[in-house]
């Protein structure tokens, strides 16, 4: 645990002294700020498909945010330090990865999403990029009509394979594994379509669940396309090295935001909590 701290430490000073990454170019609005947008941009989200997902499948999969609480309250704390720390930068993409599987990277980028839909004056969106081993649709409870794919090249608009939490968060998910998903990744295509996702939907975050970065190359493809990105390592599981190699790869493309400690057992004054995120 001690070696895990210096490592927090270790993340917190690159951030501090702004790594080399992606030139910010976006400036979110401050909190309580109206959404950016107008007639239009407020149609383009009511038209998307809404679900509700359903709170007990939510809980036995680990995410807890949909509603405040005391098990919220650590992913609203990182809802909160993300936006400052990106507002401060002018950031709008952020990256989630992890050094290697079941690190809990997925669990998190469900629950921050879900904090961040609690804000309603923010508009969000979470895109699933971990293609070759998807599991979002398995946890949110809802398999998605069309694969995020097709929307990535433009084979179907956005507003016929995204569904929405709420009125301000939307969710691109896959419908199934990919084989090759550096397509998706290298692809000049996809930078043309996030781009133009953004003029139509104008979110004020967007969220990016991409694969373990030292597992194959996909992760490392798409970190040029965000402005920061989010480590999140698991205790007893992820070691020194990867975590610094991790750290080392993400700092060459894009900015390092922090890193996130799952799997922790920790103490209050009522007793032990651990929790296992996947």
């Amino acid at each position: 645990m001690e070696k895990l701290s210096q490592a927090l430490e270790k993340a917190r000073a690159i951030r501090e002294g702004q790594s080399p990454g992606r030139a910010p170019d976006r400036v979110p609005p401050r909190a309580g700020a109206p959404r950016r947008g107008g007639a239009a941009v407020d149609a383009a989200w009511a038209a998307l498909r809404e679900i509700v997902p359903d709170p007990a499948v939510l809980i036995r999969n680990r995410v807890v945010t949909l509603d405040p609480g005391h098990e919220a309250t650590p992913f609203d704390i990182l809802r909160t330090k993300a936006l400052l720390q990106m507002r401060r930068n002018g950031w709008r993409r952020l990256a989630i990865t992890s050094p290697g599987p079941a690190c809990g990277k997925t669990t998190t980028s469900l629950n921050l999403s879900l904090s961040l839909a609690r804000q309603s004056e923010l508009r969000s969106m979470l895109l699933e990029m971990d293609l070759r081993r998807p599991a979002m649709s398995k946890i949110l409870g809802h398999r998605p009509e069309a694969d995020i794919g097709d929307m990535l090249t433009g084979a179907l608009p956005f507003a016929e394979q995204a569904l929405r939490v709420r009125d301000n968060l939307a969710i691109s998910m896959s419908a199934r594994p990919h084989r090759d998903p550096a397509r998706y990744m290298l692809s000049a295509e996809t930078a043309q379509t996030l781009d133009a996702l953004e003029a139509a939907y104008q979110p004020d975050l967007v969220v990016f669940d991409l694969p373990p970065l030292l597992v194959s190359d996909d992760a490392r493809a798409f970190l040029g396309k965000v402005d920061c990105a989010l480590m999140v390592v698991r205790a007893e599981q992820s070691s020194m090295a990867q975590i610094d190699a991790c750290e080392r790869e993400i700092s060459e493309h894009t900015n390092v935001l922090g890193m996130v400690l799952s799997h922790a057992k920790f103490a209050d004054a009522e007793g032990y909590y651990d929790y296992d995120y996947r």
